[in-house]
């Protein structure tokens, strides 16, 4: 059993200068932190996170509710209370809250005790986060999809898609997955400066040039690829589209490069993608509940590419459960502050390896210092994770975590 003697949680930074949240719990006298995340851009059908909405400090983003949740009704309810697992943790907090949408604690207050149980539990233990998780020990790495131009809801550019990655597919560890990705990304750099484009970083802090289009910024990548020394087979390319950012009166409206394309032109217009460029994947490339198109998407490049859904399943086990039942999907982006418990989303992988689906475990882009998702993902044997550029050390951090990793189990 973990016995709780004490949670603290205190207002911090996230990478883009917003107020979230840091919670320390102390477990048999061992005590770790946890940070969580926001985002840019949301699905209609994630928990709900509480923000205090005052314009008198930090632009209506502060937290205070949320932190005085964990600091007096959170903390009456769960010190000096035992717990067997996260599981037995996580029901607690959600009956106690006993909303569908974690409305009453609010998600993001769930989700830190949470993720702070995990950690704390498992130092109790002395054990890393990942062996603490860990079911067996088999291990194998996953592989990084690692965002290099940004896009949309992302950069203020001219550019309609949210984000473009490179995948190193072949590589044999997550050392030299980072070192490829580097030596496209110094390249990548020198060809943007050359053409005379900016490169500044946005929220995921990839560059965020203002390129023509879609297209362009593929091609842009692929020289990208080449000049490092690689080449397509190598390297992919992976893209998160958003496309709920852009849909509207049931028309895709790609404005930087003059389109309006209904829901069968806009599949054309990802078949032309994937025919004439090496795509790995497409993330979110339809309206998160256009059920239908999904499905047909699905049976025309399914076999092709990965088809990535994220605000379509919102790390929640009834969609997801929705969308194996009518064929949706081959592989699901996992978001911890979706759903908002850990113990959530490790039932929502496994509900997606059970059908032999791919899983990513993704980031966020309002990012913190916190690892967590890189101890997870390993745990999991999760087979990819996106987790940013190699810009900032909220991104890098969680690469250097899996490198370290990597290195304890060998």
């Amino acid at each position: 059993m973990y016995n709780i003697k004490d949670i603290k949680a205190r207002e911090i930074l996230d990478s883009r200068w917003n107020p979230t949240i840091e919670v320390d719990m102390n477990i048999d006298d061992n005590i770790w932190s946890s940070m969580v995340p926001s985002w840019a851009s949301t699905g209609i059908h994630e928990a709900l996170e509480l923000r205090d909405l005052d314009k008198s400090r930090y632009l209506w983003k502060w937290v205070l509710k949320a932190i005085n949740n964990i600091n007096t009704t959170i903390k009456d309810a769960i010190v000096w209370k035992s717990f067997s697992d996260i599981y037995e943790f996580d029901k607690f907090l959600i009956d106690f809250d006993w909303t569908k949408n974690k409305s009453n604690l609010w998600a993001n207050s769930i989700l830190w005790c949470s993720m702070a149980f995990v950690s704390s539990a498992a130092k109790s233990k002395n054990k890393e986060i990942f062996e603490y998780l860990k079911a067996d020990n088999n291990y194998w790495f996953p592989v990084p999809l690692m965002n290099i131009i940004n896009g949309w809801e992302h950069a203020n550019n001219s550019l309609d898609f949210q984000e473009f990655m490179i995948v190193p597919m072949w590589a044999n560890s997550m050392k030299e997955s980072v070192r490829i990705w580097a030596e496209i990304f110094h390249n990548l750099k020198s060809i943007l400066e050359k053409k005379w484009f900016e490169t500044t970083v946005w929220d995921e802090w990839g560059f965020a040039p203002n390129l023509s289009s879609s297209k362009e910024a593929i091609e842009t990548i692929i020289e990208a690829i080449n000049i490092a020394g690689y080449n397509t087979d190598d390297v992919k390319i992976s893209m998160d589209v958003a496309a709920s950012e852009f849909y509207e009166d049931w028309i895709y409206n790609l404005k930087w490069e003059w389109k309006k394309l209904n829901n069968i032109e806009i599949i054309k217009y990802y078949e032309e993608l994937v025919e004439n460029y090496p795509i790995f994947s497409i993330e979110d490339p339809l309206d998160e509940d256009d059920f239908e198109w999904w499905a047909i998407m699905q049976q025309k490049l399914g076999d092709k590419i990965k088809i990535v859904w994220d605000d379509l399943f919102v790390t929640n086990i009834e969609r997801i459960s929705l969308g194996i039942e009518k064929n949706l999907a081959n592989a699901i982006l996992i978001k911890l502050n979706q759903i908002w418990t850990v113990s959530e989303t490790l039932e929502a992988i496994k509900l997606w390896a059970k059908h032999n689906m791919i899983s990513i475990i993704s980031h966020r882009s309002w990012e913190t210092e916190d690892t967590f998702i890189a101890d997870l993902c390993v745990a999991l044997n999760t087979w990819y994770i996106k987790t940013g550029s190699l810009s900032r050390s909220e991104r890098i951090c969680k690469y250097n975590r899996l490198m370290k990793i990597e290195e304890m189990i060998k």
